[in-house]
Order: structure tokens, then C-alpha cells, then sequence
């Protein structure tokens, strides 16, 4: 279907996406098939700083100032990885401009047509091919950040979390490049959903 596609995961804290990209590079490995693999906020060496600045635990940055940092690290991964691997490898992505619309529109209120011509201006007609959007209920993502390091944005309330989550949902609504991950589901099953998915995408 897709020779190199770009796949993104999406998801709240906890939803596991991040868990499901490192098992789609694993299978990628053990294939021999080229890919590349960027997150967000990070990625290249520029964005990386920028990460360190938006997820510090100590850092109180306004919303807009926020979002501008994530447009800033985007369009550092935009300009060094993806146009130079853009139909050349597979493009693993973790998070990319529906986590903005998601976290910076529907969770903090900034001004959705503002993001999306940013995203416009700086990514051109580049989209993503596929994405998977993770879910996780409010219970297990209590449980699982709690078992980890907590960043800046592991400590949101579970308001904001809702908010966010719901936001992902509605920019899924009749897409078919989508597929849903219920993350509170059998994890191997999932794997199972998205390795099945990753060969069709790939007329594996």
C-alpha cells in the first residue's frame, strides 16, 4: 500500500505508545526494512534542547509559549530527518501534529486554526500516512505514571488528561487511516493488531 509510509503513535501519558513504537522497530529490525524513527518534542539534536525546556519539571511556560517551543522542535525535525527521509525510509513518529491540536487546542484552549497554519507553514503538504491512537482509561494511566520518572507533563490533572484524551478521539472521527489502541486491553493482542496493520500498510 505504502512503500515508506510515515506512521505515527499518538496517545496520552500511559497509553502505551510509546511501548508499541519500540516493538514496530524491533519487527522492522528483524525484517531488514529501512526506517527512521523520530519523537516529539525531540528527535534531532535542536530539538532534543528544546525537549529538555518544555519537559523540565521545573519549567512554567505559558500555553502559547509552549506551543511555539513544540512548532520550534517540529520544525527542527521537519528541516534535518524528515524531508531527508521522506520516501527514502519508513518514518516512525512519536507524537506529532494531532498531539498539538490535542494537548495545546482541546486540553489548553489555544485557537485551533492557529495551529493548524502553523503546522501547514512549516511541514508543507507532508502528513502522515497512518496513524495508531492509543487510549488509555484514567485509572491505568494513574497507575503507570506513577511507576515511572515524572516529567512536566506527567502532572497534569486527570481533567486536562480527559480533555485530551476526548480531543485525540474527535480528530479520529471518520478517518480510515486510523486505528484505535484500547490500551486497557491484552497487550499482545494489540501487538498482534498493529504488526497485522504495519504488513498491510506495507504489503508485507
Amino acid at each position: 500500500m505504502y512503500k515508506y509510509p510515515i506512521i505515527v503513535f499518538e496517545g496520552i501519558e500511559g497509553s502505551g505508545k510509546s511501548y508499541h513504537i519500540k516493538n514496530i522497530q524491533k519487527y522492522l529490525d528483524k525484517n531488514r526494512i529501512k526506517y527512521i524513527k523520530v519523537r516529539e518534542p525531540g528527535g534531532s539534536k535542536n530539538s532534543e534542547k528544546i525537549r529538555k525546556l518544555i519537559l523540565n519539571k521545573d519549567s512554567k511556560f505559558k500555553n502559547l509559549t509552549d506551543l511555539f517551543l513544540y512548532m520550534a522542535s517540529r520544525n527542527e525535525n521537519f528541516q534535518s530527518i524528515i524531508t531527508k527521509n521522506y520516501k527514502r525510509k519508513i518514518i516512525l513518529i512519536d507524537r506529532f501534529t494531532d498531539s498539538t491540536l490535542a494537548y495545546q487546542h482541546y486540553g489548553m484552549g489555544i485557537d485551533k486554526n492557529l495551529i493548524i497554519k502553523l503546522n501547514k507553514f512549516i511541514l508543507k503538504n507532508t502528513k502522515p500516512s497512518f496513524t495508531f491512537l492509543n487510549i488509555v482509561s484514567m485509572k491505568n494511566l494513574k497507575n503507570r505514571i506513577n511507576k515511572r520518572p515524572k516529567n512536566r507533563y506527567d502532572k497534569f490533572s486527570h481533567k486536562f488528561y480527559n480533555k485530551v484524551q476526548k480531543g485525540y478521539l474527535e480528530l479520529s472521527k471518520n478517518k480510515k487511516n486510523y486505528m484505535i489502541i484500547n490500551s486497557n486491553e491484552d497487550i499482545s493482542e494489540n501487538k498482534k493488531k498493529i504488526i497485522n496493520k504495519i504488513n498491510f500498510l506495507l504489503s508485507i
